[in-house]
C-alpha cells in the first residue's frame, strides 16, 4: 500500500509540473502577443497617422545623393559637458 501511495505522489508531481509548464507557455504567449500588439501596433498606427518616417527611406527628388548632411563644426567647450 505504501508503495502505491509513493507512485501516486510521484505521478501527481510529474503531472502538476507538466500542467504548470503548459499553462506557462500558453499564458506567456498570450501576454507577449498582447504586449506586441499594443506596443508595436499602436506605435505603427500612431506614426502612420502623424506621417512619421522613422527610417527615412523615402527618396526625395530634389536630393542629389542618399547621404544625409553631417554637421561636424566646432562647438563651444561648454556644450561638450553633460551631454546626457
Amino acid at each position: 500500500m505504501n508503495k502505491n501511495i509513493k507512485l501516486f505522489i510521484k505521478g501527481f508531481k510529474k503531472g502538476q509540473k507538466n500542467f504548470g509548464e503548459n499553462i506557462g507557455i500558453i499564458i506567456n504567449s498570450i501576454l507577449l502577443s498582447f504586449v506586441y500588439i499594443i506596443g508595436v501596433g499602436l506605435t505603427s498606427i500612431f506614426s502612420k497617422i502623424v506621417k512619421k518616417d522613422f527610417l527615412d527611406l523615402k527618396i526625395k527628388k530634389e536630393d542629389e545623393s542618399y547621404w544625409s548632411e553631417l554637421n561636424l563644426g566646432k562647438k563651444p567647450l561648454q556644450e561638450y559637458y553633460r551631454q546626457f
